[in-house]
């Protein structure tokens, strides 16, 4: 099954100009012809193309299914914007396969890139939506600051990934929660200060293993423990 988006299909059944070239132009896809859409919350729709222009391509629904089960948890992870923005990208792609519902891009002591743009991250979620046929668009917020970030946690299982003595492995604690929220650092990992105030507002420092692992793996790591072991 090939997968085209739109958020707001019900009210406004046309495809995006990049979905409509990719059907029309591409894929050669014309009046008549059967195609399928999510809605990124959950909603998958059959649809007739009733207008097929490589700009505007209109659609008639002709039946709704929610075919796609939603999880039964919550995973955000938290994560520091990478120096090179090809490696965060990856990290949004594996995470939108694997399984993620929210990522927020945090400002750290040691964070290398200062301003990261969502549009980009965005279109790479969807891409990575259509392809792994999920139907649930994950929420990508703003570059937030350290501090007010976890002044304003607020989730049933907080983590902080760390190589200290007292952290305990992420797949011994993770068990039976519903709501997971996961702080990544960034390439210089996070200051003492910071780990000292996340573990006073409610977060639980844990591992990912015994490797130092790159700011992007780690995030892809703790996703897929988090979706292995829930």
């Amino acid at each position: 099954m090939l997968l085209f988006y739109q958020s707001d299909i019900e009210k406004t059944p046309i495809l995006s100009e990049e979905d409509s070239r990719h059907c029309v132009k591409v894929l050669r896809k014309n009046i008549k012809d059967k195609i399928h859409v999510v809605d990124g919350v959950g909603g998958l729709f059959e649809c007739e193309i009733v207008k097929a222009h490589e700009k505007k391509c209109e659609v008639k629904i002709l039946s709704v299914e929610r075919a796609f089960e939603k999880r039964n948890h919550y995973l955000h992870i938290a994560i520091a914007p990478t120096k090179n923005a090809d490696r965060i990208e990856y990290f949004i792609e594996k995470c939108v396969e694997i399984g993620i519902d929210e990522i927020t891009l945090i400002q750290t002591k040691h964070s290398e890139r200062k301003n990261q743009k969502t549009e980009r991250l965005e279109k790479i979620a969807i891409s990575a939506m259509k392809q792994s046929l999920k139907a649930y668009l994950p929420k990508i917020n703003e570059l937030t600051d350290f501090d007010k970030f976890i002044n304003n946690a607020n989730f049933e299982a907080m983590f902080i990934a760390h190589l200290t003595d007292d952290a305990k492995p992420l797949k011994d604690v993770v068990a039976d929660k519903k709501e997971v929220l996961m702080m990544i650092g960034p390439e210089g990992d996070f200051t003492k200060e910071e780990i000292a105030m996340a573990k006073q507002t409610g977060f639980q420092v844990v591992t990912l293993g015994n490797s130092r692992l790159r700011t992007e793996t780690a995030g892809v790591v703790a996703c897929t423990v988090v979706n292995t072991f829930l």
